[in-house]
């Protein structure tokens, strides 16, 4: 397996203006990683999206650090103002973004669920046809560009195991996977390792990620922390240093076949930087 890492876990450091997206690229060539995981482009004012993409590839070109996946939200429930067709178009877009950066994968979320008031059924087999239909649209389009689309277990409502393979199955594409996080499972409640063998054969993508965690029986233990669908206390945490069993997960994904990229995807308290760096290197142990 290839190492590398999400833009995401410098995103504290961006929002503060000490790095630029620019800056993050260098900085993750200078720690060693074999590629980099663009999540979203922050795009300078003046310039658009295409054009910036453009810079970001040349920059990771320049330095030979490879962009392995791009990764993007979307909503085929609610997202472009409740219009499936529209948000489908959007996500076009983004994958002719994809194409610029040279990735071989783009993750989108599915949905976050029905919103406060919605009148009808609000379960998942409700969304199920509406999720199909944009998940298809979209890695049908991808795949003319060589690029293969994953839904990520992420956002509460589409996070739970069985949810998200009924999904890519309802799908029924084999241009379309799962971006497999070890570590989300736990906001949905679910035992990260039983819920990694149920996916790790759609895996076309890996976060390593963990998480400190307390019963929702006790305290609430303040700032930089957030409840779990079943009200349980989450906070992020270095790999290694949390209760995720990361090791037990990657031993899974591994015994079912999976040799491709891990990301690590940071999203604690920590200073960023130091966060990565003893992630990055208890990961290598776990491999």
């Amino acid at each position: 397996m290839k190492i590398g890492v999400s833009t995401y876990s410098y995103i504290n450091l961006v929002n503060q203006g000490v790095m630029t997206q620019l800056d993050v690229v260098k900085k993750v060539k200078e720690m060693g990683f074999d590629f980099i995981e663009f999540a979203g482009l922050i795009v300078p004012e003046g310039e658009s999206p295409e054009e910036y993409a453009v810079k970001i590839k040349e920059e990771c070109d320049k330095i030979g650090l490879p962009i392995a996946s791009y990764t993007i939200a979307a909503d085929m429930i609610n997202g472009s103002d409740g219009d499936l067709d529209a948000e489908i178009e959007r996500l076009k877009g983004e994958v002719r973004i994809a194409k610029i950066l040279g990735v071989k994968g783009m993750r989108h979320d599915a949905t976050y669920g029905f919103k406060p008031g919605y009148k009808g059924a609000k379960n998942f087999d409700a969304a199920l046809p509406a999720l199909t239909k944009g998940c298809r649209a979209v890695t049908e389009y991808a795949a003319e560009f060589g690029i293969r689309t994953m839904v990520e277990n992420h956002g509460f409502f589409c996070q739970d195991s069985e949810r998200v393979e009924k999904l890519v199955n309802s799908v029924n594409h084999e241009n379309f996977g799962v971006l497999l996080d070890i570590g989300n499972f736990l906001c949905v409640d679910e035992d990260p390792a039983k819920a990694v063998g149920r996916l790790a054969p759609y895996a076309f993508h890996v976060h390593a990620k963990d998480f400190h965690t307390k019963p929702g029986s006790g305290q609430n233990p303040g700032e930089g922390w957030f409840c779990s669908r079943g009200g349980n206390y989450l906070r992020g945490s270095i790999i290694g240093h949390g209760d995720v069993p990361v090791k037990q997960c990657i031993s899974i994904i591994k015994k079912a076949g999976y040799d491709g990229d891990i990301s690590i995807e940071f999203e604690g308290l920590e200073d960023p930087l130091l966060a990565i760096r003893i992630g990055f290197e208890n990961l290598k142990l776990y491999l």
